[in-house]
């Protein structure tokens, strides 16, 4: 990845980066505050308001690392960290898994869905990104 690669592609990050903490900010908080007004599962795993909570912290530090990494120069560690994040989104898929979910109000939908959609926003950058860098080394030790 070139030098104005990279810094295009900080740029498109950065903006994923925002919206996505800022959606996850607005989803986690609904979700801890008013806990018992979310379906819960019958049957699998029953995360309770404060493992929403400490699931945020671990996402978004695994994200802000990733960022940061990812700013100084794009590297395996960075991508890592920058998928395990998307988790933060990714997750809320499971909302959709306990009956009841398309009942919740059209505000809690739409923050969900949001969320899902940063999710998938950020895995998709982690991928492209970690493709750009690795064809990028493969056309330098080709020509090399």
């Amino acid at each position: 990845m070139s030098f104005h690669e990279h810094r295009r592609a900080v740029r498109i990050l950065s903006w994923i980066f925002a919206v996505a903490v800022v959606v996850s900010i607005i989803h986690y908080t609904d979700n801890y505050v008013n806990f018992h007004d979310y379906p819960q599962p019958r049957t699998g795993p029953k995360p309770s308001a404060g493992g929403v909570l400490g699931a945020w912290f671990g996402f978004t530090a695994a994200g802000l690392a990733g960022y940061l990494l990812f700013r100084r120069r794009a590297s395996d560690l960075a991508f890592v960290l920058l998928a395990a994040y998307s988790g933060s989104g990714l997750v809320g898929i499971g909302h959709y898994l306990v009956p009841g979910a398309t009942s919740m109000p059209w505000w809690r939908q739409a923050h969900v869905c949001l969320d899902i959609a940063c999710g998938i926003a950020m895995f998709s950058f982690a991928i492209w990104a970690a493709r750009a860098r690795r064809s990028d080394h493969a056309g330098v030790q080709a020509r090399g």
